[in-house]
């Protein structure tokens, strides 16, 4: 029985992966899309296979998922904890996703693993100073991809201040298809690790390994479920990300490609997990900022960050509540 909830769990994460894929697509592309440097068939393409190569490059971010919110082997029903975070998780992808809000999927994750954790063993099941950390990431990525994508920009304009708007546009279009590259690996490298570490977690729960190390099938498996999720796309986000914050030019977003994906890698090469979704977004509020503060969309921003601050609450709760019922009715 304990080996079909493991395949259960198994089964869970690879679905939020590629539901992440799809849901997250939009870092990667919006800009790109939304400027004609791609088309939006051509974009998924090329961010599927740099989403499968950065998953496959790092492993940092998985272990601190795995160890860093708790110890999964001094928990006792660890497997059920991961299979009452992945529900919550992927419940507020979807509902997020529908509506088209680039919430975080990493705040979903995090706050349904917290949440199902003291639903479980209480907030002494928490470890403090590893969950501390991850917020501390989650929060300041946003404030610095918002600080340096207006500086980024800023700089690009005082650079091309005399040249042709068309000549800009048009050398800024093919530079984009470079970042936007850049921007999907840094994406996979960071995203893609979060299922690997929530299965290394129930894998070290169940007593099939005693260390944080990822498996190989666990990286080619959730590498290849982030690619496929980002294959399908996920359209009305790229909406918001693309043409609704602000109008995007070119040059634009090259900045805020490079400011993004320079800070979600960063952080990937510290071990800490970002929310790719809120660094992007936040990069390009900054570099709309820069280009003229009032062509930036702040009621849709403010929407946007609201989605932000109640994500992991209400993640917390909802996991809490779906342990007690698996505990309910199976434990």
């Amino acid at each position: 029985m304990e080996l079909y909830v493991l395949w259960l769990v198994v089964f869970l994460a690879l679905s939020f992966d590629f539901i992440n894929g799809f849901h997250d697509t939009a870092n990667a592309i919006a800009t790109s899309v939304s400027t004609r440097a791609m088309k939006p068939r051509t974009a998924i393409l090329l961010a599927s296979v740099m989403n499968f190569v950065g998953a496959l490059s790092f492993t940092g971010v998985a272990k601190m998922i795995g160890g860093g919110v708790a110890d999964p082997a001094k928990l006792e029903h660890g497997v059920y904890i991961v299979i009452a975070t992945l529900i919550a998780a992927i419940a507020w992808n979807l509902i997020t996703w529908w509506f088209g809000i680039p919430s975080s999927s990493s705040h979903a994750l995090i706050g349904s693993l917290a949440g199902a954790v003291i639903g479980a063993a209480g907030f002494g099941g928490i470890n403090a100073s590893g969950f501390i950390d991850i917020i501390k990431a989650l929060i300041l990525s946003p404030l610095i991809a918002f600080a340096a994508g207006f500086i980024i920009m800023w700089l690009l304009k005082r650079i091309f201040a005399n040249s042709s708007p068309h000549s800009v546009n048009k050398g800024f279009r093919f530079c984009q298809i470079i970042t936007a590259s850049f921007q999907a690996f840094s994406h996979g490298t960071n995203d893609a690790q979060k299922a690997m570490g929530i299965i290394t977690f129930a894998l070290v729960a169940a007593g099939i390994q005693d260390t944080l190390d990822v498996p190989l099938w666990v990286k080619i498996s959730a590498a290849t479920a982030m690619a496929l999720g980002t294959s399908v796309g996920g359209w009305k986000i790229i909406k918001t990300m693309g043409t609704k914050i602000f109008k995007i030019e070119p040059i634009n977003g090259f900045a805020a490609d490079i400011t993004s994906a320079s800070v979600i890698l960063s952080a990937t090469v510290l071990h800490f997990p970002v929310s790719t979704t809120h660094v992007i977004t936040s990069a390009i509020l900054g570099v709309g900022s820069a280009k003229r503060f009032s062509s930036v969309k702040w009621g849709v921003a403010g929407r946007i960050v609201m989605a932000w601050f109640i994500t992991i609450p209400i993640t917390m709760v909802f996991a809490a509540l779906v342990f007690g019922l698996i505990e309910a009715l199976f434990l």
